[in-house]
């Protein structure tokens, strides 16, 4: 009898189609690896995801692909580039709640199908530098969108990932960073990874 195969469609950003690193390497593709180990088989992500999207981006991209279908999980990382940008967080909260609702939509309305995972500290990295404002302030920043989508995802009643602490420690460990000074590395992916395949494998394995 074939194995089973579970399907996986991540929305985002840079942080979901993995700038600057091999595709082999993103936290998408990295989980799905692991799982295979633990006998939990899933098929290649289907990525929605661009680097450089805002919400509304990402949003019009995914009517503009018209995605059928549904799948057994949805990742959804969105809302370092509204921060970037200086965008509205009350328009954020709008339109990452809009995002959310389509994600579930795509999980066929299983909130236990759906991962949010925060955004990540870019204020810790070399690029952050050459930006007007402190490490300090893009760090206050950070955090009050990620406590928009935090209090949106439990509102829902999805998994949140909260990768965020973790991506600080790019600040002392290079090694979490990749080469162009700003996205993560493969190793930081890794982190992710380990933490949303934990997740899933609790899930599916019940």
């Amino acid at each position: 009898m074939p194995q089973k195969k579970y399907t996986l469609l991540c929305l985002g950003d840079s942080y979901t189609i993995g700038e600057a690193v091999e595709p082999h390497e993103r936290f998408a593709h990295q989980a799905v690896e692991m799982l295979k180990q633990k006998k939990l088989f899933f098929a290649q992500p289907k990525i929605i995801a661009k680097t450089g999207w805002t919400t509304d981006e990402l949003s019009a991209a995914i009517k503009e692909q018209n995605l059928q279908g549904i799948f057994d999980v949805v990742t959804l990382l969105i809302g370092v580039n509204n921060q970037y940008r200086n965008r509205d967080i009350e328009n954020y909260r709008l339109e990452f709640t809009e995002l959310l609702q389509t994600a579930l939509r795509y999980a066929n309305n299983n909130c236990q199908h759906v991962f949010v995972i925060s955004i990540p500290d870019w204020g810790v990295t070399p690029f952050a530098l050459k930006d007007e404002r402190s490490e300090q302030k893009i760090a206050e920043q950070i955090n009050s969108f990620n406590r928009v989508n935090k209090e949106v995802s439990e509102q829902v009643g999805v998994h949140y990932i909260d990768i965020t602490p973790g991506s600080r420690k790019a600040k002392h460990d290079k090694t979490l960073i990749a080469n162009d000074g700003l996205h993560p590395s493969e190793k930081m992916y890794r982190e992710w990874a380990i933490t949303l395949a934990d997740k899933l494998h609790a899930v599916f394995k019940k």
